[in-house]
């Protein structure tokens, strides 16, 4: 069964050896410096940077709808044989919310907040960057429904960085 990994850049290489993952998007302030692990050949890992904010700042790089496509696209190209990593600096925002929205554009049936609730349950400390939740609904045509479903599990647990989890795309055991 399919899943996603998010983590923290932290533990990118115990939890891609831990996974058998061989997928990686990496979402990330531009110049971050992200050892690709060996495990994962340079055409299955996209790296996008930008900053982790919601609305424009200077000297920063907002996510923009170019960032969303680049990520639904490479969710969608993965074959699904193995797990993919999914992760940011924290493991808390960009990757979390990149997370939600590769698993409803793969699985289109999954309803927005009971996805959001798992999300929270699996990782008590995401808080999806709201600009890219945001982007990424009306992409989908989702009407608004993925910013409530965000909206309702509101910030997460304070912490420097998220632990690593497992995010269900076609829903599954609860490892």
């Amino acid at each position: 069964m399919p899943y996603l990994v998010v983590c923290p850049l932290s533990k990118l290489q115990n939890t891609v050896t831990a996974t058998g993952a061989t997928r990686m998007l990496t979402v990330i302030n531009a110049g971050t410096t992200v050892e690709r692990p060996a495990e994962i050949a340079e055409a299955h890992h996209l790296f996008l940077g930008f900053n982790d904010i919601a609305l424009p700042m200077e000297g920063m790089t907002l996510p923009g709808e170019a960032h969303v496509r680049a990520i639904l696209d490479f969710g969608r190209d993965w074959d699904r044989a193995t797990p993919m990593i999914v992760h940011c600096f924290a493991g808390i925002s960009r990757s979390t919310a990149s997370a939600y929205m590769i698993a409803l554009a793969l699985n289109p049936e999954l309803d927005e907040m009971e996805l959001a609730h798992e999300l929270r349950w699996r990782a008590p400390s995401a808080t999806p960057n709201p600009k890219l939740i945001e982007i990424a609904d009306t992409v989908l045509g989702r009407e608004g429904r993925m910013v409530e479903a965000i909206r309702s599990i509101g910030r997460g647990q304070d912490a420097f960085e998220g632990e690593p989890f497992r995010l269900d795309v076609f829903g599954g055991d609860d490892a």
